[in-house]
């Protein structure tokens, strides 16, 4: 059984065929929605909370919370983190190692810290030689 970690747990909704490997953390102070054949690798995070820049406000214990969205056909690389208020779009490839802290459109592969699209996904990615022969 994988690790997993979360804070409330019924701000959580997964869609059909949803795996998440081990040390998935969710902070789900906010909803957190994961649409169908999402594919989470080990060591990500989904963080809806945050706090105040200013130390005034932080040091008085405010904080906030945003809701993250993930879409259809999703896979996230090992070691992911996904800041609040973040939606992925359907069909996306999160390459390992990212900080996603914008929207990711659907249709595309994004990798980085930020992490940014790199490309769209085509028809030609359907044909890949799965052959190493």
């Amino acid at each position: 059984l994988a690790s997993f970690w979360c804070d409330y747990g019924y701000n959580i909704k997964v869609g059909k065929n949803f795996f998440a490997n081990h040390n998935t953390v969710i902070i789900d102070c906010a909803p957190v929605t994961f649409g169908d054949n999402v594919f989470i690798a080990p060591n990500c995070g989904f963080y809806t909370a945050g706090h105040p820049i200013d130390t005034k406000r932080r040091n008085q214990g405010l904080e906030f919370a945003y809701p993250i969205t993930v879409g259809n056909n999703v896979w996230i690389g090992a070691g992911v983190q996904v800041m609040p208020g973040v939606t992925i779009g359907d069909n996306v490839v999160i390459g390992g190692g990212s900080v996603v802290v914008k929207d990711i459109p659907s249709n595309s592969v994004a990798v980085g810290n930020p992490c940014h699209v790199i490309r769209e996904i085509t028809d030609k990615d359907e044909q890949t030689n799965w052959d190493h022969n």
